[in-house]
Protein backbone atom coordinates (compact mmCIF):
# COMPACT_ATOMS: atom_id res chain seq x y z
CA UNK A 1 0.00 0.00 0.00
CA UNK A 2 1.13 3.49 -0.74
CA UNK A 3 -1.48 6.02 0.18
CA UNK A 4 -0.74 8.97 -2.55
CA UNK A 5 -2.14 12.58 -1.63
CA UNK A 6 -1.65 13.81 -5.08
CA UNK A 7 -1.05 17.12 -5.05
CA UNK A 8 -1.87 17.90 -1.20
CA UNK A 9 1.41 19.70 -0.50
CA UNK A 10 0.39 22.61 -3.10
CA UNK A 11 0.57 24.94 -0.83
CA UNK A 12 4.21 23.48 0.46
CA UNK A 13 6.90 25.88 1.33
CA UNK A 14 8.94 25.67 4.51
CA UNK A 15 8.16 24.61 7.83
CA UNK A 16 9.43 22.57 10.92
CA UNK A 17 7.39 20.05 11.93
CA UNK A 18 6.60 16.33 13.00
CA UNK A 19 8.16 14.16 15.47
CA UNK A 20 11.15 14.55 13.76
CA UNK A 21 11.70 17.97 14.01
CA UNK A 22 13.89 20.13 16.73
CA UNK A 23 13.45 20.08 20.29
CA UNK A 24 14.38 22.44 22.83
CA UNK A 25 13.01 23.50 26.45
CA UNK A 26 9.64 25.76 27.09
CA UNK A 27 9.45 29.35 26.65
CA UNK A 28 7.36 32.49 27.95
CA UNK A 29 6.24 34.63 25.31
CA UNK A 30 2.88 35.43 26.78
CA UNK A 31 0.65 38.67 25.20
CA UNK A 32 1.16 41.98 26.69
CA UNK A 33 -1.92 41.96 28.76
CA UNK A 34 -0.72 38.21 30.59
CA UNK A 35 1.27 39.81 33.74
CA UNK A 36 1.20 36.96 36.05
CA UNK A 37 0.20 33.10 35.54
CA UNK A 38 -3.49 34.17 36.49
CA UNK A 39 -4.19 36.66 34.37
CA UNK A 40 -5.40 34.95 31.59
CA UNK A 41 -7.88 33.15 30.24
CA UNK A 42 -6.44 30.90 28.02
CA UNK A 43 -2.98 28.98 27.88
CA UNK A 44 -1.64 28.30 24.30
CA UNK A 45 1.35 25.79 23.89
CA UNK A 46 2.95 26.54 20.42
CA UNK A 47 5.78 25.50 19.33
CA UNK A 48 9.13 26.37 19.18
CA UNK A 49 10.09 29.77 17.94
CA UNK A 50 7.17 30.12 16.32
CA UNK A 51 4.88 32.46 18.51
CA UNK A 52 5.95 35.26 16.19
CA UNK A 53 3.46 33.63 13.61
CA UNK A 54 0.68 34.18 15.85
CA UNK A 55 1.27 36.77 17.88
CA UNK A 56 -1.02 39.55 15.49
CA UNK A 57 -3.68 37.01 15.64
CA UNK A 58 -3.59 36.47 19.47
CA UNK A 59 -3.30 40.39 20.14
CA UNK A 60 -7.11 40.56 17.63
CA UNK A 61 -8.65 37.62 19.25
CA UNK A 62 -8.22 39.10 22.67
CA UNK A 63 -9.12 42.24 21.81
CA UNK A 64 -12.56 41.20 19.73
CA UNK A 65 -13.54 38.89 23.26
CA UNK A 66 -12.17 40.67 25.93
CA UNK A 67 -9.83 38.02 27.05
CA UNK A 68 -6.08 37.46 27.60
CA UNK A 69 -4.12 34.54 26.19
CA UNK A 70 -0.92 33.47 27.64
CA UNK A 71 1.40 31.70 24.56
CA UNK A 72 4.13 29.35 26.12
CA UNK A 73 6.58 27.79 23.62
CA UNK A 74 7.23 24.08 23.91
CA UNK A 75 8.69 21.39 21.66
CA UNK A 76 5.47 20.24 19.95
CA UNK A 77 6.31 16.76 19.76
CA UNK A 78 6.90 16.66 23.45
CA UNK A 79 3.18 18.15 24.82
CA UNK A 80 1.32 15.63 24.40
CA UNK A 81 3.26 14.29 27.68
CA UNK A 82 3.83 17.62 29.09
CA UNK A 83 -0.18 16.90 29.02
CA UNK A 84 -0.42 13.76 31.09
CA UNK A 85 0.84 14.96 33.77
CA UNK A 86 -0.24 18.93 33.53
CA UNK A 87 -4.08 18.32 32.92
CA UNK A 88 -5.02 16.45 35.48
CA UNK A 89 -3.04 19.20 37.79
CA UNK A 90 -5.19 22.06 36.16
CA UNK A 91 -1.68 23.45 35.03
CA UNK A 92 -1.69 22.09 31.48
CA UNK A 93 -2.87 24.33 28.37
CA UNK A 94 -6.12 25.14 27.07
CA UNK A 95 -4.60 24.54 23.45
CA UNK A 96 -1.73 22.24 22.24
CA UNK A 97 -0.29 22.17 18.81
CA UNK A 98 0.74 18.56 18.61
CA UNK A 99 2.18 16.19 14.89
CA UNK A 100 -0.57 14.29 13.54
CA UNK A 101 0.35 10.89 14.04
CA UNK A 102 -0.18 11.57 17.62
CA UNK A 103 -3.50 12.03 17.44
CA UNK A 104 -5.30 8.34 17.96
CA UNK A 105 -2.88 8.34 20.95
CA UNK A 106 -4.24 11.14 22.60
CA UNK A 107 -7.93 10.81 21.74
CA UNK A 108 -7.65 7.24 22.93
CA UNK A 109 -6.15 8.02 26.42
CA UNK A 110 -9.09 11.30 26.00
CA UNK A 111 -6.48 13.95 26.14
CA UNK A 112 -8.43 15.91 23.39
CA UNK A 113 -11.95 17.49 23.45
CA UNK A 114 -14.24 16.88 20.62
CA UNK A 115 -14.53 20.08 18.22
CA UNK A 116 -18.03 20.66 16.19
CA UNK A 117 -16.73 21.98 13.65
CA UNK A 118 -18.65 21.99 10.03
CA UNK A 119 -18.02 20.71 6.91
CA UNK A 120 -17.84 24.11 5.55
CA UNK A 121 -14.65 24.85 7.55
CA UNK A 122 -13.18 21.45 7.47
CA UNK A 123 -12.92 21.56 3.51
CA UNK A 124 -10.79 24.48 3.43
CA UNK A 125 -7.77 22.22 4.65
CA UNK A 126 -6.10 19.70 1.99
CA UNK A 127 -7.66 16.40 2.52
CA UNK A 128 -5.00 14.22 3.99
CA UNK A 129 -4.12 17.24 6.45
CA UNK A 130 -7.90 17.37 7.50
CA UNK A 131 -8.45 13.42 7.74
CA UNK A 132 -5.47 13.46 10.32
CA UNK A 133 -7.43 15.41 12.85
CA UNK A 134 -10.26 12.87 12.60
CA UNK A 135 -11.18 9.71 14.82
CA UNK A 136 -14.17 7.54 14.12
CA UNK A 137 -15.85 10.06 12.38
CA UNK A 138 -15.38 12.69 15.04
CA UNK A 139 -13.22 15.40 14.67
CA UNK A 140 -10.14 16.59 17.26
CA UNK A 141 -8.09 20.00 15.62
CA UNK A 142 -7.67 21.49 12.97
CA UNK A 143 -4.49 21.51 10.71
CA UNK A 144 -1.40 24.15 10.91
CA UNK A 145 1.11 22.82 9.01
CA UNK A 146 2.26 20.03 6.49
CA UNK A 147 5.97 18.79 5.61
CA UNK A 148 7.48 16.41 3.54
CA UNK A 149 10.82 15.17 2.99
CA UNK A 150 13.11 17.17 0.46
CA UNK A 151 16.37 16.98 -1.04
CA UNK A 152 19.11 19.35 0.09
CA UNK A 153 22.03 20.21 -2.37
CA UNK A 154 25.31 21.98 -1.81
CA UNK A 155 25.50 24.35 -4.63
CA UNK A 156 29.40 25.22 -4.11
CA UNK A 157 29.81 21.24 -4.68
CA UNK A 158 27.28 20.17 -7.18
CA UNK A 159 25.42 22.79 -9.59
CA UNK A 160 21.49 21.95 -10.04
CA UNK A 161 22.36 20.77 -13.62
CA UNK A 162 25.30 17.64 -12.30
CA UNK A 163 22.41 16.54 -9.83
CA UNK A 164 21.67 12.94 -10.27
CA UNK A 165 18.02 11.99 -10.87
CA UNK A 166 17.97 8.19 -9.84
CA UNK A 167 19.01 7.07 -6.24
CA UNK A 168 21.48 4.68 -8.21
CA UNK A 169 23.45 7.65 -9.74
CA UNK A 170 23.51 8.93 -6.36
CA UNK A 171 25.39 5.69 -5.32
CA UNK A 172 27.67 6.28 -8.07
CA UNK A 173 28.12 9.57 -7.55
CA UNK A 174 28.86 9.35 -3.88
CA UNK A 175 31.43 6.84 -4.53
CA UNK A 176 33.40 8.64 -7.04
CA UNK A 177 33.39 11.83 -4.36
CA UNK A 178 34.04 9.80 -1.46
CA UNK A 179 37.24 10.10 0.53
CA UNK A 180 39.50 13.03 2.40
CA UNK A 181 36.00 13.72 4.77
CA UNK A 182 34.07 14.17 1.29
CA UNK A 183 30.34 12.55 0.70
CA UNK A 184 27.81 12.85 -2.26
CA UNK A 185 24.33 12.19 -0.76
CA UNK A 186 23.43 11.19 3.02
CA UNK A 187 20.23 9.89 4.36
CA UNK A 188 19.09 8.80 7.67
CA UNK A 189 17.67 4.75 6.09
CA UNK A 190 18.20 3.10 9.55
CA UNK A 191 15.14 5.24 10.75
CA UNK A 192 12.02 4.10 8.91
CA UNK A 193 10.89 8.04 8.85
CA UNK A 194 13.13 8.30 6.02
CA UNK A 195 13.41 4.73 4.98
CA UNK A 196 9.90 4.61 4.32
CA UNK A 197 10.47 6.04 1.17
CA UNK A 198 12.39 3.75 0.00
CA UNK A 199 10.76 1.01 1.24
CA UNK A 200 7.25 2.38 -0.35
CA UNK A 201 8.88 2.55 -4.00
CA UNK A 202 9.61 -1.25 -3.86
CA UNK A 203 6.16 -2.05 -2.44
CA UNK A 204 6.39 -1.99 1.56
CA UNK A 205 3.97 -0.14 3.83
CA UNK A 206 3.61 0.36 7.50
CA UNK A 207 -0.25 -0.68 7.34
CA UNK A 208 -2.57 -1.55 5.29
CA UNK A 209 -5.96 -0.05 4.84
CA UNK A 210 -9.74 -1.47 5.01
CA UNK A 211 -11.44 0.83 3.10
CA UNK A 212 -13.35 2.18 5.53
CA UNK A 213 -12.00 3.54 8.61
CA UNK A 214 -8.73 3.77 7.18
CA UNK A 215 -5.61 1.94 8.74
CA UNK A 216 -5.62 -1.31 9.49
CA UNK A 217 -2.84 -2.59 12.31
CA UNK A 218 -3.92 -6.06 11.75
CA UNK A 219 -2.16 -5.65 7.95
CA UNK A 220 1.48 -4.91 8.55
CA UNK A 221 4.01 -4.81 5.72
CA UNK A 222 7.22 -3.82 6.64
CA UNK A 223 8.31 -7.61 6.09
CA UNK A 224 6.70 -8.20 2.78
CA UNK A 225 8.79 -9.35 -0.19
CA UNK A 226 8.89 -5.38 -1.52
CA UNK A 227 9.95 -4.35 2.26
CA UNK A 228 12.77 -6.81 2.24
CA UNK A 229 13.88 -5.57 -1.50
CA UNK A 230 13.82 -1.99 -0.69
CA UNK A 231 15.74 -2.85 2.60
CA UNK A 232 18.46 -4.82 0.75
CA UNK A 233 18.44 -1.95 -1.97
CA UNK A 234 19.22 0.31 0.99
CA UNK A 235 21.65 -1.33 2.34
CA UNK A 236 24.05 -0.95 -0.37
CA UNK A 237 24.72 2.19 0.56
CA UNK A 238 26.09 1.51 4.12
CA UNK A 239 27.86 -1.74 2.13
CA UNK A 240 29.84 0.19 -0.12
CA UNK A 241 30.74 3.15 2.47
CA UNK A 242 28.81 6.26 1.13
CA UNK A 243 27.26 6.42 4.58
CA UNK A 244 29.31 6.82 7.28
CA UNK A 245 29.06 4.93 10.67
CA UNK A 246 28.52 8.17 12.58
CA UNK A 247 24.96 8.73 10.84
CA UNK A 248 23.64 5.45 12.19
CA UNK A 249 21.83 5.32 15.86
CA UNK A 250 20.83 8.48 18.29
CA UNK A 251 23.19 11.51 17.08
CA UNK A 252 22.38 10.19 13.43
CA UNK A 253 20.90 13.18 12.50
CA UNK A 254 23.24 15.47 14.27
CA UNK A 255 25.70 14.13 12.29
CA UNK A 256 24.25 14.27 8.81
CA UNK A 257 23.08 17.78 9.76
CA UNK A 258 27.03 18.93 10.76
CA UNK A 259 28.28 17.04 7.54
CA UNK A 260 26.13 19.62 5.40
CA UNK A 261 26.27 22.54 7.42
CA UNK A 262 30.39 21.98 7.30
CA UNK A 263 30.53 21.50 3.53
CA UNK A 264 31.09 18.02 3.86
CA UNK A 265 27.99 16.43 2.14
CA UNK A 266 27.37 17.30 -1.73
CA UNK A 267 23.12 16.50 -0.62
CA UNK A 268 21.20 15.20 2.00
CA UNK A 269 17.32 14.26 2.36
CA UNK A 270 15.76 15.97 4.86
CA UNK A 271 12.92 17.75 6.32
CA UNK A 272 11.44 22.02 5.70
CA UNK A 273 12.88 22.37 9.51
CA UNK A 274 16.21 22.93 8.18
CA UNK A 275 15.55 25.39 5.82
CA UNK A 276 16.66 28.17 8.10
CA UNK A 277 19.35 26.59 10.30
CA UNK A 278 21.35 25.19 6.55
CA UNK A 279 20.69 29.41 5.45
CA UNK A 280 22.15 30.55 8.85
CA UNK A 281 25.33 28.02 8.75
CA UNK A 282 26.45 29.83 5.94
CA UNK A 283 25.16 26.77 3.37
CA UNK A 284 23.91 28.05 -0.33
CA UNK A 285 22.31 25.23 -0.72
CA UNK A 286 18.92 24.72 -3.36
CA UNK A 287 16.26 22.08 -2.74
CA UNK A 288 14.48 19.49 -5.02
CA UNK A 289 12.08 16.86 -4.68
CA UNK A 290 13.67 13.22 -3.93
CA UNK A 291 14.87 11.41 -6.87
CA UNK A 292 13.98 8.21 -8.74
CA UNK A 293 13.96 4.91 -6.75
CA UNK A 294 16.80 2.17 -8.24
CA UNK A 295 13.42 0.31 -9.89
CA UNK A 296 12.46 3.34 -11.78
CA UNK A 297 10.08 4.32 -9.08
CA UNK A 298 9.75 7.87 -7.60
CA UNK A 299 10.80 7.93 -3.75
CA UNK A 300 8.23 8.35 -1.24
CA UNK A 301 8.13 9.99 1.63
CA UNK A 302 5.90 10.66 4.77
CA UNK A 303 3.44 13.82 5.59
CA UNK A 304 3.30 15.46 8.78
CA UNK A 305 1.08 17.21 9.75
CA UNK A 306 1.15 19.68 13.01
CA UNK A 307 -2.25 21.21 14.40
CA UNK A 308 -3.90 22.59 17.27
CA UNK A 309 -6.15 20.89 19.82
CA UNK A 310 -8.11 21.84 23.03
CA UNK A 311 -7.47 19.80 25.70
CA UNK A 312 -9.91 17.70 27.73
CA UNK A 313 -8.90 19.27 30.69
CA UNK A 314 -9.75 23.01 29.32
CA UNK A 315 -11.67 25.09 32.14
CA UNK A 316 -12.57 27.35 29.15
CA UNK A 317 -13.15 24.62 26.24
CA UNK A 318 -15.63 26.60 24.01
CA UNK A 319 -13.90 29.85 24.03
CA UNK A 320 -10.22 27.73 23.45
CA UNK A 321 -12.22 25.98 20.38
CA UNK A 322 -13.37 29.27 18.62
CA UNK A 323 -9.73 30.71 19.04
CA UNK A 324 -8.30 27.24 17.53
CA UNK A 325 -10.55 27.73 14.23
CA UNK A 326 -10.03 31.54 14.21
CA UNK A 327 -5.83 30.93 14.60
CA UNK A 328 -6.61 28.05 11.90
CA UNK A 329 -8.58 30.29 9.30
CA UNK A 330 -6.97 31.17 5.85
CA UNK A 331 -6.36 35.05 7.00
CA UNK A 332 -4.15 33.62 9.81
CA UNK A 333 -2.26 30.79 8.32
CA UNK A 334 -1.14 32.98 5.04
CA UNK A 335 0.31 35.19 8.40
CA UNK A 336 1.48 32.56 9.90
CA UNK A 337 3.56 31.25 6.78
CA UNK A 338 4.90 34.43 5.92
CA UNK A 339 6.68 34.96 9.68
CA UNK A 340 7.61 31.11 9.92
CA UNK A 341 7.97 29.63 6.62
CA UNK A 342 5.40 26.71 8.15
CA UNK A 343 3.81 24.93 5.08
CA UNK A 344 0.02 26.59 5.69
CA UNK A 345 -2.58 22.96 5.48
CA UNK A 346 -5.37 25.62 3.83
CA UNK A 347 -5.83 25.00 0.23
CA UNK A 348 -6.60 28.01 -1.07
CA UNK A 349 -2.81 29.38 -0.30
CA UNK A 350 -1.53 26.77 -2.80
CA UNK A 351 -2.16 29.62 -5.43
CA UNK A 352 -0.73 32.43 -3.12
CA UNK A 353 1.82 34.25 -4.89
CA UNK A 354 4.71 34.48 -1.95
CA UNK A 355 4.05 30.20 -1.81
CA UNK A 356 4.11 29.48 -5.45
CA UNK A 357 7.46 31.23 -5.98
CA UNK A 358 9.31 29.75 -3.18
CA UNK A 359 11.63 26.99 -4.59
CA UNK A 360 10.88 24.84 -1.62
CA UNK A 361 7.14 25.25 -2.06
CA UNK A 362 7.63 23.87 -5.41
CA UNK A 363 9.84 20.84 -4.05
CA UNK A 364 7.76 20.52 -1.37
CA UNK A 365 4.28 20.35 -3.86
CA UNK A 366 5.92 18.02 -6.38
CA UNK A 367 7.83 15.87 -3.58
CA UNK A 368 3.81 15.67 -1.83
CA UNK A 369 2.58 13.71 -5.05
CA UNK A 370 4.85 10.74 -3.86
CA UNK A 371 3.86 10.92 -0.32
CA UNK A 372 1.72 9.14 2.60
CA UNK A 373 -0.06 9.95 5.44
CA UNK A 374 2.19 9.18 8.64
CA UNK A 375 -0.19 6.75 10.29
CA UNK A 376 -2.49 7.88 13.35
CA UNK A 377 -3.72 5.20 14.61
CA UNK A 378 -1.96 4.05 18.50
CA UNK A 379 -0.69 1.10 17.29
CA UNK A 380 1.78 3.56 15.33
CA UNK A 381 3.14 3.83 18.54
CA UNK A 382 4.29 -0.05 18.56
CA UNK A 383 6.24 0.40 15.08
CA UNK A 384 8.76 2.97 15.30
CA UNK A 385 11.14 1.46 18.19
CA UNK A 386 11.24 -2.20 16.56
CA UNK A 387 11.69 -1.12 12.70
CA UNK A 388 13.93 1.50 13.95
CA UNK A 389 16.23 -1.09 15.41
CA UNK A 390 15.74 -3.53 12.32
CA UNK A 391 16.67 -0.96 10.02
CA UNK A 392 19.87 -0.26 12.43
CA UNK A 393 21.34 -3.98 12.76
CA UNK A 394 20.78 -4.09 8.83
CA UNK A 395 22.74 -0.44 8.57
CA UNK A 396 25.78 -2.16 10.36
CA UNK A 397 25.32 -5.41 9.09
CA UNK A 398 24.88 -6.87 11.94
CA UNK A 399 21.48 -8.73 10.27
CA UNK A 400 20.23 -9.34 6.71
CA UNK A 401 16.47 -7.80 5.62
CA UNK A 402 15.02 -10.80 5.14
CA UNK A 403 15.58 -11.60 9.04
CA UNK A 404 15.84 -8.47 10.81
CA UNK A 405 12.24 -7.05 9.15
CA UNK A 406 10.27 -9.99 10.08
CA UNK A 407 11.18 -10.50 13.77
CA UNK A 408 10.86 -6.44 14.16
CA UNK A 409 6.69 -7.22 12.93
CA UNK A 410 6.59 -10.06 15.24
CA UNK A 411 7.62 -7.52 17.73
CA UNK A 412 5.15 -4.60 16.82
CA UNK A 413 1.88 -7.41 16.50
CA UNK A 414 3.09 -8.40 20.16
CA UNK A 415 3.00 -4.62 21.01
CA UNK A 416 -0.07 -3.94 20.03
CA UNK A 417 -1.52 -7.24 21.06
CA UNK A 418 -0.52 -6.51 24.56
CA UNK A 419 -1.90 -3.04 24.54
CA UNK A 420 -5.73 -4.57 23.29
CA UNK A 421 -5.22 -7.42 26.28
Amino acid sequence: MKKSVGLLLLSAAALGLSACGPQGDSTDTSGAKATNDNAYDLLVWEDQSKSSGIEDAVKQFEEEHDVTIKVVEKAYGGQIEDLRLDGPAGTGADVITIPGDQIGTAVTEGLLKELDVDQATQEIYADAAMQSQIVDGKVYGLPKAVETQILYYNKALISEDELPTTTDEWLEYSESVAGDDKFGLLALWDQIYYAQGVLSGYGGYVFGTDGTSGFNADDIGLANDGAIEGAEYIQQFYDSGVFPSGIVGEQGINVLDSLFTEGKAAAVISGPWNLSPYEEAGIDYGVKELPLLGNGEHMGSFIGVKSYNVSSYSQNAELAEEFVKFISNEENSKVRYEKTLEVPAVEALADDPTVKESESATAIATQSQYAELTPGITAMNAVWEPIDAALQTIATGKDEPKKALPQAVDQIKSAIEATQN
